[in-house]
């Protein structure tokens, strides 16, 4: 059921007039919004208390969220079960108890956008989404708000010489340089010596440690299909540092990732570049092969891409010497026009 729209009084408050099972109920409030809210609330509750004529759902809006993450359990991966239970426990807090029959989503969505970002209201209201539609609930359709871009810091060519120097001989060298060579944080972690030749100068990437909901989890296949790949050693730096461990035997690199992404950040601030994080040095992989004009395909290769899209998409980021070189020649093809 739908709320009312709300009417401005003499006053100047507004005021919704709600009937739920025979009981009527006036709202009132300062705004519009605020007026809405409330009465989304208080039919929420009455519809708790006192099922409707005709309902068909008494879940929870908790309790939809949680059978749709039981019932999917065996087919998501561990990190993908942990940030589910995280958006049903955190999300849509003032509504957790309240069935989903004629709740006002809308309002729902509106109040979690008052308190956190618009990316974590998109991704908390995709999993009610589905799980209503899996609960049989007709899916209602609600307006969200424009996720803004945020791009990931990434270090320039002339930028990562000095982030290998700045690492060198810590004790987080392997890990932050495996980054730099394209591997993801779980790939690293999941790492094992035996998937390391030295001689041959190749690493071979297959299963990944992730966060699940109660505590590390060891994956033994990777995120996607090309993920699973064996790559060249590129970085004698780390070629170096693999050498000089002197017990090489289970997980390369088994380090925390806020622990890794502090000692990354710290490195970069001694060293006087941009300052990224553990995903930055993914990215600072990808945009150095493209500013070093290797072939996409080879890219995808190393970094254990699928789709060129979302290479292009998300991880290829031009370099400032790239942006300069390309004016240059649109410059240099004007000039020679005169």
């Amino acid at each position: 059921m739908k709320i009312p729209k709300p009417k401005k009084l003499a006053s100047g408050l507004w005021a919704i007039q709600l009937r739920v099972g025979g009981e009527s109920r006036t709202v009132t409030a300062r705004t519009q919004t605020e007026a809405k809210r409330q009465a989304a609330l208080i039919k929420a509750s009455l519809q708790a208390s006192k099922r409707l004529p005709g309902a068909s759902c008494d879940l929870t809006v908790k309790g939809c969220q949680e059978a749709y993450i039981e019932a999917h359990r065996a087919v998501l991966s561990p990190s993908t079960v942990r940030s589910y239970k995280v958006y049903a426990d955190r999300r849509w807090e003032e509504y957790q108890d309240f069935t989903v029959d004629g709740l006002d989503f809308q309002a729902m969505v509106n109040d979690e956008l008052a308190k956190v970002s618009e990316k974590t209201v998109k991704n908390a209201w995709g999993l009610l989404h589905a799980a209503l539609a899996h609960a049989g609930v007709e899916v209602p359709k609600v307006h969200l708000a424009k996720v803004p871009v945020n791009e990931i810091p990434f270090l320039q060519p002339e930028e990562i010489p000095l982030f290998v120097e700045s690492v060198k001989g810590r004790s987080y060298e392997i890990p932050a340089l495996l980054e730099l060579h394209g591997l993801r944080l779980s790939e690293v972690r999941g790492l094992k010596w035996s998937n390391v030749d030295l001689k041959a100068g190749t690493i071979r990437i297959n299963g990944a440690v992730v966060r699940g909901p109660n505590g590390n989890v060891e994956k033994k296949t990777n995120k996607t299909r090309g993920s699973t790949r064996t790559i060249p050693i590129l970085i004698p730096a780390l070629s170096e540092a693999l050498e000089r461990v002197s017990l090489k035997e289970g997980n390369v690199a088994p380090i925390g990732a806020q622990t890794l992404l502090d000692d990354v950040k710290r490195s970069c601030k001694r060293a006087g570049i941009t300052q990224v994080g553990n995903h930055g040095l993914r990215h600072s992989f990808a945009s150095l092969g493209y500013h070093l004009g290797i072939s996409e395909r080879q890219l995808m290769e190393w970094g254990g891409w699928d789709d060129i899209g979302t290479m292009h998409r998300i991880y290829i980021r031009l370099s400032d010497s790239s942006r300069t070189e390309a004016a240059q020649k649109m410059r240099q093809f004007f000039a020679s026009e005169k």
